[in-house]
């Protein structure tokens, strides 16, 4: 059998020592509040919310809280709250309140008769289907998309680094081999190596590591016709998303595989047989094979091997094509220090958004030079986060709890150190 390429060649951690679109309008009307489950109260991490007619679009935070950005010339939309396995929800833009919005989902329930009638009996031929058909059923078009992209990394539960950046993404048409562009619009960041004990870990390739967990653009990088002989299929119970029926695909890595592949769940619309969305892990079968997936560079007397790598992707249907909308990273690692009696804990999770998008009319595409490389690391890149308004009318993920008393912390710390002529220091 032929090595398995797998596609994560930029997620790559580094580990050092250490001495210790613009679309956007002038003015536009904020929403914030909480998506929660109607009859539990549940906070709904991760849910959709879109404004109908247009591209504008967020997502809510692990605690469930959005903030939903919209032009002030917009007025009498509708907003669209969805979420996996529940009723989609339409709420005039009008009866949203600036703050404090709770909106609740109710539960989807499949009938078993529905599911039944005309449904695929081969698991495998569906992926391939969704897969060979994704040039006609995917944005078809060059198109120009806003995204917002963050990510952290943690020792144990606290925050150590934390890079945010509003990036142009100039997608090209799904019927292509032609790669993406990222284009670096802005970018703030914080890292507080003292909490690091001694080691610096860093994440090679910014926005790309979440770009590239885009099935459907780059499926070679987990679902070739070569690899597909190397996972069983399975249909499991299905579900709704956004009203549409959709058939739950699990796959597994075959038991005589050695080398580390995948295992998850594939969600795809039983109408259109479109993946709308995946959630899928790599399947650690050896810890030292999973190291030399990720990890460039460390010291010789350290040992670093990742014990969760976590993926998930969603689609989203505008006039009949689908388009890439969200994606997220999630990895654990453990550090070994030889002389050290216990481990250090680390996790880096990447996640991006797009939150706005248009047609690529001219095809513009930009400069080499302007263009973000694939082994950057956005926290050597990015500013700090001296200004709270620094995002203006773009759409961001709210920041959970932890991130955001982060933040608060950071912007004490600069204004302690600003000149009462109001000058930040360097």
């Amino acid at each position: 059998m032929k090595t398995i390429q797998l596609h994560r060649v930029t997620l790559v951690v580094l580990v050092l020592f250490v001495s210790m679109v613009a679309l956007g309008q002038e003015e536009y009307k904020s929403y914030e509040g909480q998506l929660n489950d109607a009859d539990t109260k549940k906070a709904l991490s991760l849910a959709s919310i879109t404004v109908k007619g247009t591209n504008i679009s967020t997502i809510t935070n692990a605690e469930g809280d959005f903030l939903l950005k919209v032009p002030a010339e917009i007025s009498d939309a509708m907003v669209v709250f969805s979420y996996l396995g529940y009723e989609t929800k339409n709420m005039p833009l009008k009866d949203l309140k600036p703050k404090g919005n709770k909106i609740q989902l109710n539960i989807s329930i499949t009938a078993l008769s529905e599911v039944s009638i005309d449904a695929p009996q081969n698991p495998r031929r569906l992926v391939e289907e969704v897969l060979e058909t994704k040039g006609q059923k995917y944005v078809s078009d060059p198109t120009l998309m806003t995204a917002f992209y963050r990510e952290t990394i943690k020792k144990r539960k606290r925050n150590v680094s934390l890079s945010e950046a509003v990036v142009n993404i100039y997608k090209a048409p799904y019927s292509t081999l032609k790669n993406d562009a990222i284009k670096l619009y802005k970018a703030r960041k914080s890292t507080d190596y003292s909490k690091l004990d001694t080691v610096a870990l860093k994440l090679q390739g910014g926005p790309f590591n979440a770009l590239y967990v885009d099935i459907m653009k780059y499926p070679e990088y987990i679902f070739t016709e070569e690899s597909l002989d190397n996972y069983n299929f399975t249909f499991s119970n299905s579900t709704y998303i956004n009203n549409r029926l959709i058939y739950v695909i699990a796959f597994n890595q075959l038991d005589e595989i050695i080398n580390p592949l995948y295992q998850g769940k594939l969600y795809i619309d039983a109408k259109s047989k479109t993946l709308t969305s995946a959630v899928y892990e790599l399947n650690i079968t050896d810890r030292d094979l999973a190291a030399q997936l990720f990890v460039r560079k460390k010291p010789n007397n350290v040992q670093v091997w990742p014990t969760e790598v976590a993926y998930r992707v969603d689609y989203r249907n505008s006039d009949n094509k689908w388009y890439y909308s969200y994606s997220n990273v999630l990895m654990e690692f453990k550090v070994n220090w030889k002389n050290k009696l216990f481990n250090s804990v680390y996790s880096m999770a990447a996640e991006m958004a797009v939150t706005d998008w248009e047609v690529n009319k001219d095809e513009k595409s930009p400069k080499f030079r302007d263009r973000l490389k694939k082994s950057i690391i956005l926290n050597d890149e990015a500013v700090g986060f001296s200004d709270p308004e620094f995002w203006g009318e773009y759409n961001i993920i709210e920041p959970e709890k932890s991130i955001e008393s982060a933040i608060k912390k950071i912007q004490r710390q600069l204004k302690k150190s600003t000149p009462s002529n109001g000058t930040a220091m360097p």
